[in-house]
């Protein structure tokens, strides 16, 4: 895009809190939301098997009517405070990305977590991240139970806020080794791309602290960025999944390896984020064993 070269030598770190604050106050709206609808439409565990839940990829991925609602509501929010923008949305038909006016495209994960939304497992939130020329300047991940709102905007830090409790700046945990590091890991829709992960898994799991499979992947990116896990690794994550997390981990002292906005997860591709010191010992196990590349 034209316009997206242009804007994007012009942005300055201005831009980027502006995006920063939007991010936080349209992903708020919606983890408010989903939390009223989840009530009304998962009220009982007969709610998972009707129709307000059909499945994509596979038949053990899903996809509810609160997850298209919050895109819905995120991309109006956005389309009224930043009209020309581009959007990319997890539930949008086809994946592709809006056309840009401006240069700034916003990628947009409704419920991270849905599956965890659907049990009532208290792990799922709405990921918001604002991109420039496919680079993320400026996010939001909103943990809906918890009510927690991680952010970051480029070269400015990472923070976590939550109504009465304040705002604290995030930094990554200071662990010294793989073999002291808690790791979070996630597995795919396809029992091919399962089996290949549970071998990784089962490589990884002798030579680490211990492995956790949280079930939304950017409050995984999330935590780490908080210290409260040391590294992340999975194959196949989409654009949406990992945006905002990864920028909100880097701000916060992580190093990371990701995908291009461009990938999907059929793809399989590596996200590799951690701590500094974890991260290298991380990627030379994965190295290797081959698992650096795609797992698809």
């Amino acid at each position: 895009m034209q316009s997206s070269t242009k804007k994007s030598a012009s942005a300055s770190a201005q831009d980027y809190a502006l995006l920063r604050g939007i991010a936080c106050d349209v992903a708020t709206s919606a983890a408010e939301m989903i939390r009223v609808r989840r009530a009304e439409v998962f009220a009982s565990p007969g709610g998972r098997d009707s129709d307000s839940v059909r499945s994509k990829t596979s038949e053990t991925d899903p996809v509810t009517i609160v997850d298209v609602e919050s895109e819905t509501l995120v991309r109006e929010s956005l389309a009224r405070l930043r009209p020309g923008d581009g959007f990319l949305g997890e539930e949008a038909t086809g994946n592709t990305e809006g056309a840009s006016e401006t240069g700034v495209v916003w990628v947009v994960d409704p419920i991270d977590g849905t599956v965890n939304f659907m049990y009532g497992v208290p792990a799922y939130a709405v990921s918001i991240a604002a991109q420039i020329d496919g680079k993320t300047v400026a996010g939001a991940v909103v943990d809906v139970p918890q009510g927690w709102v991680y952010s970051a905007a480029l070269g400015a830090g990472a923070t976590v806020s939550r109504e009465g409790f304040g705002t604290r700046a995030l930094h990554v945990s200071e662990t010294e080794s793989l073999g002291m590091a808690l790791v979070s890991t996630g597995f795919g829709y396809k029992a091919e791309r399962r089996i290949a992960q549970a071998r990784l898994a089962g490589t990884l799991l002798p030579v680490v602290r211990d492995l956790r499979r949280i079930g939304a992947a950017a409050l995984d990116l999330c935590l780490v960025a908080a210290g409260s896990l040391d590294a992340h690794v999975e194959h196949g994550l989409n654009p949406w999944d990992f945006a905002a997390g990864s920028l909100i981990a880097q701000e916060a002292g992580a190093l990371v390896r990701i995908p291009p906005t461009s990938a999907r997860s059929h793809e399989g591709e590596l996200v590799l984020i951690a701590t500094p010191k974890v991260y290298h010992e991380l990627a030379g196990v994965l190295e290797e064993i081959g698992a650096l590349g795609p797992i698809e």
